[in-house]
């Protein structure tokens, strides 16, 4: 007879919280997050927890329980206000419910020496939520080229491979994939503008945009990319080893702060 594991003497699988974006469907509000991106976190190895929304006195009870955040990609922008911004077009859409607990999560997640993901939306965020600003429209700034995808194409398509990221030698990113170049998607129209003090540049686009940054000194691992690693990730090497990375990041932090768990 095959003898029972004892699940008390399990190592744990990390915990990633997730935060939720707002929609509404018909008459009535949801919490929702892409299946692609529970699918990244699982793939990294961690039991994903969305978070529909948190009141300010609820972060830290949240983070107490966790071992990483992913801030996830969304249709919405982060709203301009919080960079000192008007909003440029109204029909864009908005998610104020998500800036306003997200925004303070960011600094007290990389004060923990947490593990941090952002994508897309997610960096956004995050650089604004550290002080930066953005470009609320990157095709109309300067000398940058056009980031939004074709709605009009296949999501296969639009999600497909768009042009080269150059990453910042000697830095996390490079360092992770142990390549200078990789080809990334792009399905963006705000992009980031200025980078919040303290944060470092890890990968740019041929137009010069930031695709990528990190935080110096931060205790943790943090990274943020502008482009959407979680789409069909477990079929694309370079997602694979940002996915791997950051789950060897979530362990150490587990076993950091929680103790070596029993093999």
């Amino acid at each position: 007879m095959t003898k029972a594991l004892n699940p008390s003497v399990m190592p744990r699988a990390p915990v990633v919280l997730v935060p939720a974006c707002n929609k509404r469907l018909g008459e009535h509000p949801f919490h929702v997050v892409g299946k692609k991106y529970i699918d990244a976190v699982r793939l990294a190895g961690a039991l994903p927890l969305m978070v529909p929304h948190a009141e300010a006195d609820e972060i830290d009870a949240l983070l107490d329980m966790a071992d990483g955040v992913l801030l996830t990609g969304s249709v919405s922008n982060v709203h301009p206000s919080h960079f000192g911004q008007a909003v440029l077009d109204p029909q864009l859409p908005l998610d104020p419910l998500r800036d306003g607990w997200t925004l303070p999560l960011v600094p007290k997640v990389i004060a923990r020496g947490m593990p941090l993901l952002a994508i897309c939306r997610g960096a956004q965020e995050a650089n604004v939520a550290l002080g930066g600003t953005l470009h609320q429209a990157v095709h109309d700034a300067g000398p940058f080229n056009d980031h939004r995808a074709d709605d009009a194409r296949p999501v296969e398509v639009q999600y497909g491979p768009s042009h080269p990221v150059r990453l910042r030698a000697g830095g996390l990113l490079q360092a992770i994939l142990q390549q200078g170049e990789v080809t990334v998607n792009s399905v963006h129209g705000q992009g980031l503008d200025r980078l919040a003090p303290g944060l470092r540049v890890e990968a740019t686009a041929p137009d010069g945009l930031v695709e990528a940054f990190s935080v110096e000194g931060a205790p943790g691992f943090v990274l943020a990319l502008q482009w959407h690693p979680e789409w069909r990730a477990a079929d694309n090497p370079v997602s694979v080893q940002l996915f791997k990375a950051f789950g060897q990041a979530l362990r150490n932090y587990r076993d950091r702060v929680r103790g070596p768990l029993p093999a």
